[in-house]
């Protein structure tokens, strides 16, 4: 029960980090796109058709069904294996394969508006796909949503206020505000690391939450080859 606790402590702090390191290095590398959070995306492309933009505008609106085909791609994956990891794995490799092509298009500056750019883009919201699928499928392997920040801050505040209200007694309450610095924590840190990688190395930088997963789902000792039947 205790590695089980732990597991989850290490799970949710890796992927908040990871969802706003690449939602961040997204918009700071490559035209201001959400991989995250895609709803964002509508803000934006709403901001700049109102700001005369040109057709790339348009490019944004192609983040929300490439984002659903994930999400149901994660739906079928997790329901062939009985790992729950394994969708973690996927996106993953994924986040290194768009690493790799990144750095093999030669898109490492983020001045310049290419398709290398888009497409590296795109596979990066995929692999969030995977990640947001992950957690509506298995909300009890984290302490939260892991994307999308909003409703913890929501809970993070509400436990504060119980637990001010219990006198500072309550261990419920205290335990549900570590859960919230975890993920907003979490979130806030992949957000500042995404930026400043983002602004040095452009659309490269996704190897590293790529490597990043990989090394969390090992580390965590799952059964890779158990498959449902």
């Amino acid at each position: 029960m205790e590695e089980k606790q732990n597991n989850i402590w290490f799970v949710t702090l890796v992927l908040t980090i990871i969802a706003g390191y690449c939602d961040t290095i997204t918009f700071v590398a490559a035209d201001k796109i959400f991989s995250a959070h895609v709803t964002g995306n509508f803000i934006v492309f709403a901001y700049q058709m109102i700001k005369g933009s040109d057709g790339d505008a348009w490019i944004k609106l192609l983040t929300f069904p490439i984002f659903m085909l994930s999400v149901m791609a994660g739906g079928w994956i997790s329901a062939r294996f009985s790992n729950r990891h394994f969708l973690l794995l996927c996106e993953g490799i994924i986040l290194l394969v768009g690493g790799a092509i990144a750095y093999s298009l030669g898109y490492i500056d983020n001045g310049e508006i290419t398709w290398p750019m888009y497409l590296v883009t795109m596979i990066v919201v995929f692999a969030m796909g995977l990640q947001n699928a992950f957690g509506k499928l298995f909300v009890k392997e984290t302490y939260g949503p892991t994307t999308m920040m909003t409703g913890n801050v929501t809970q993070f505040a509400l436990d504060i206020r119980s637990f001010c209200n219990s006198g500072f007694k309550n261990a419920d309450f205290l335990s549900g505000i570590n859960k919230g610095l975890i993920t907003l924590g979490g979130f806030l840190t992949g957000c500042l690391l995404g930026a400043w990688v983002g602004q040095l190395f452009g659309l490269v930088g996704i190897v590293l939450p790529g490597i990043a997963m990989v090394v969390c789902y090992y580390s965590t000792k799952p059964s890779v080859n158990d498959v449902k039947l």
